[in-house]
């Protein structure tokens, strides 16, 4: 069986860096690339999909709310008609710089508060995936499975790929918990890879609370910010080999 294993890149400034996202781009299979609103600027998102195209991973658009000091985490007041137009402006960025090196964005994976506000309001979800499918009908949608964005992008024709966080701790509705609260990031080597092998053979993660949820993904995530990403993504991936399964871009694992 195929799985993705991704991870949000791209998210620093001029030279400032978040991580090592040469090394991450060794390991994942798809890359969100931060689009310029909460990190990134023209030259890394040009590093990005170079490196991502020499190595074969899918290239994603990674879109957020335009507050670099917030890095895209604060619920800004911005209307329907905004969030739309902030979304096609950086997923029409990064496509650009795309074609231009003779490649394209593949799927788009929205980051934090941009993602939890188009989440609660079904009429927005509806309106961010038209949009979408406007400026191309074939981009993968990345999202929790259960969501109002995954609905709403199904409903628009465009095709979903659902997410298991292995960084971040489930509450037992199958949310997040906040990251304030200690225990909610996940980096520790044997916690992650109990959680990735519990996820690939049972379908199901351990809640914050001690519960079994189950879990519906094909895509195992990474945060770049998460300290120890890249061997945290490495973990993931051989745990995904050690079970018999093959890590694949986006695109691969909805072909299979």
């Amino acid at each position: 069986m195929k799985i993705d294993v991704n991870s949000d890149m791209g998210e620093g400034f001029g030279v400032y860096q978040l991580c090592d996202d040469a090394a991450l781009m060794n390991v994942v299979s798809s890359a969100n690339i931060a689009c310029g609103f909460h990190a990134g600027d023209p030259a890394i998102m040009t590093r990005m999909v170079r490196l991502a195209k020499a190595r074969g991973v899918g290239i994603g658009a990674h879109p957020g709310l335009p507050d670099r000091q917030g890095f895209g985490r604060r619920e800004l007041p911005f209307s329907a008609e905004e969030i739309c137009q902030q979304v096609a402006y950086q997923v029409g960025a990064l496509s650009a710089i795309a074609r231009v090196e003779e490649t394209r964005v593949a799927h788009v994976s929205f980051h934090a508060a941009m993602g939890n506000i188009i989440n609660r309001d079904a009429a927005l979800a509806r309106q961010v995936m038209q949009t979408l499918a406007r400026i191309d009908d074939s981009l993968i949608v990345f999202s929790q499975s259960d969501t109002l964005i995954e609905r709403a992008a199904i409903a628009a024709g465009l095709q979903s790929l659902t997410l298991f966080l292995a960084d971040r701790a489930y509450n037992a509705q199958g949310g997040l918990v906040p990251r304030g609260i200690v225990g909610s990031v996940i980096n520790e080597e044997l916690a992650v890879r109990a959680r990735v092998r519990q996820f690939l053979e049972k379908g199901t993660v351990t809640t914050f609370g001690g519960d079994t949820l189950a879990i519906r993904a094909r895509s195992v995530l990474i945060h770049s910010d998460t300290p120890g990403s890249v061997e945290l993504a490495m973990l993931v991936r051989s745990e995904i080999e050690a079970c018999g399964g093959s890590v694949a871009p986006a695109a691969e694992v909805l072909a299979q």
